[in-house]
């Protein structure tokens, strides 16, 4: 006989409930060891970054997380990985320093991604005010942005359609995704640039940007092409 879902409900919960997150049991330094082991396990154990509600699940509920964390970076001290923020998320990285060791040893099955200067600007503009519209990228240029243009980013996986703009029409908007923040390091968006530290830098100019020349040979051919590596 076929059992209800209710009845897989209730037994998964029953599952769930035998996990000792607490461990009461046992005395602080060894919970605490239990904690680290089991975070540093699920971690590792995982494909994609692992988020602080997912690692709450399985330590006490008057835990640390950050604690934790920090104990097991500091161990890793040394070693020739690391635990990284990024994505929202914590995940194990090797260091930039063995990438070369590692790709002569088993070669690589990294995805390339090589974006043009101006793909790479548009971007840019769409990290720092998202969500934005085709049209509203377009007017920062003074060229109008391309739907191929816009078709490659979201090909690689850097942007997504956002909320529709209260604008006539109703037009898509577009906002990054977590694949931008894997892809470039990041934790959140908060750890971008601070824009006014590129405009003192010289780098970046809001004026010229909002006025349409913050580049006066953008174009949206090929042209000189930026590779990133995964």
């Amino acid at each position: 006989m076929a059992e209800s879902a209710s009845g897989r409900r209730k037994k998964v919960r029953g599952v769930e409930g035998l996990f000792d997150r607490e461990l009461d049991h046992l005395p602080p330094e060894a919970r605490w060891r239990e904690w680290m082991n089991r975070v540093e396990a699920t971690i590792f154990a995982a494909s994609e970054p692992v988020t602080r509600e997912t690692l709450a699940r399985i330590v006490g509920k008057t835990c640390s997380i950050d604690l934790l964390i920090d104990d097991i970076r500091e161990e890793l001290r040394g070693r020739p990985y690391d635990l990284v923020a990024v994505a929202g998320g914590w995940k194990h990285l090797t260091r930039p320093a063995y990438a070369d060791a590692i790709r002569t040893a088993v070669g690589s099955s990294e995805r390339a991604v090589n974006l043009t200067q101006s793909e790479v600007l548009v971007l840019m503009c769409i990290a720092y005010f998202q969500p934005i519209t085709r049209a509203e990228l377009s007017s920062f240029f003074g060229k109008e942005i391309s739907r191929d243009l816009i078709g490659n980013l979201r090909s690689f996986g850097f942007i997504a359609s956002g909320p529709r703009a209260p604008q006539p029409g109703a037009p898509y908007t577009y906002v990054t995704t977590k694949e931008f923040l894997l892809e470039f390091g990041l934790d959140t968006l908060r750890d971008l640039p601070d824009f006014e530290a590129l405009e003192d830098a010289g780098l970046l100019s809001k004026e010229k940007l909002l006025a349409g020349d913050i580049m006066p040979t953008f174009s949206g051919d090929e042209g000189e092409t930026v590779e990133i590596e995964d």
